[in-house]
């Protein structure tokens, strides 16, 4: 029987289920081309390679709910063992849930914690950190660092994501403390995760005559490209104060570098063995919790190589 307590614990197209494998387990990936969303797979990929009698098949949702809805009745039709997911959009969580359980076939949503997380069947579990926190450590630092004045921009990760929410109103709520409310939001918009959409965004921003003291970003990519666009605009780094969230490679290595100067570890092998390890219980019967939480990081120059 599955406890409801909270537990805090420290592939580029499709693979293949194996006919020998004891448990099959299908993965629907909300989109490969991510940094972070890399690192989650690549880990469920090589924790599962360590078990014999596991083998798990993914598949790329390329950013589509409807074809993420396919590949999990696709998965239910070929009679996998257990379903991971890492959602495209928070609200989709519901018709999945209902349609896994319809089927009697365990679910666990990974990373993106969805809507009906108070009200999942008996075989459903989330494995994730609390986007909330993330946000929080992110502008807590920038506004130690900005004294708590200044101008400031928010980049967002795509709208009605888990991420995208938790990680902006954890901003502003920040902002409206009594030690931050005097930094000023003078643009947010979303640059749907990505690099490129940041740095337009970011381009268009200066172009209009907006250059923060600040870059609230919801990821490392999209700090990222705030950062080329404002170094292609002449803008020093030292001026400005930039954080992201994730703790990706390309994120620590901009912040050795001095360009970015704070981001929020969010740790993709803790979230990808512990979604692998809950689904496996699951399907051995197994006690399991509803809700395991990793928790994030901050990490800053002074600790940016324990990191590495």
């Amino acid at each position: 029987m599955k406890k409801l307590s909270f537990v805090v614990v420290a592939l580029s197209s499709f693979v293949s289920v194996s006919a020998h494998a004891d448990i099959n387990i299908g993965v629907s990936m909300s989109r490969f081309d991510d940094n972070f969303l890399t690192d989650l797979r690549r880990s469920l990929q090589s924790y599962s390679d360590t078990m014999d009698e596991v083998s798990i098949q993914v598949s790329d949702a390329q950013g589509s709910i409807g074809r993420q809805q396919s590949q999990i009745q696709n998965f239910i039709a070929n009679d996998v063992d257990a379903i991971i997911t890492m959602l495209v959009d928070a609200d989709s969580g519901v018709t999945f849930s209902r349609i896994a359980d319809e089927s009697d076939v365990p679910l666990v949503f990974v990373n993106m914690l969805p809507s009906n997380m108070e009200d999942f069947p008996d075989k459903q579990a989330w494995v994730g950190s609390n986007e909330y926190q993330a946000g929080e450590l992110q502008a807590t630092y920038i506004c130690e660092q900005l004294n708590g004045k200044g101008d400031a921009v928010i980049l967002m990760g795509q709208l009605g994501t888990t991420g995208q929410r938790g990680r902006t109103a954890a901003v502003r709520d920040v902002l409206d403390t009594d030690e931050c409310n005097n930094i000023n939001i003078l643009g947010e918009q979303t640059a749907e995760w990505m690099r490129t959409p940041a740095m337009d965004v970011m381009s268009n921003w200066v172009s209009s005559g907006v250059v923060p003291d600040a870059v609230f970003a919801n990821n490392d990519e999209m700090a990222i490209g705030a950062i080329m666009a404002m170094k292609s605009a002449g803008i020093s780094m030292d001026d400005v104060v930039v954080g992201g969230v994730d703790g990706t490679q390309d994120g620590l290595f901009m912040l050795g570098s001095g360009d970015l100067d704070v981001t929020v570890f969010q740790n993709a092998t803790g979230q990808a063995q512990g979604s692998l390890d809950t689904a496996l219980k699951i399907v051995r019967g197994q006690e399991f919790e509803s809700r395991v939480e990793i928790p994030f990081e901050i990490v800053t120059l002074d600790n940016v190589d324990n990191f590495k």
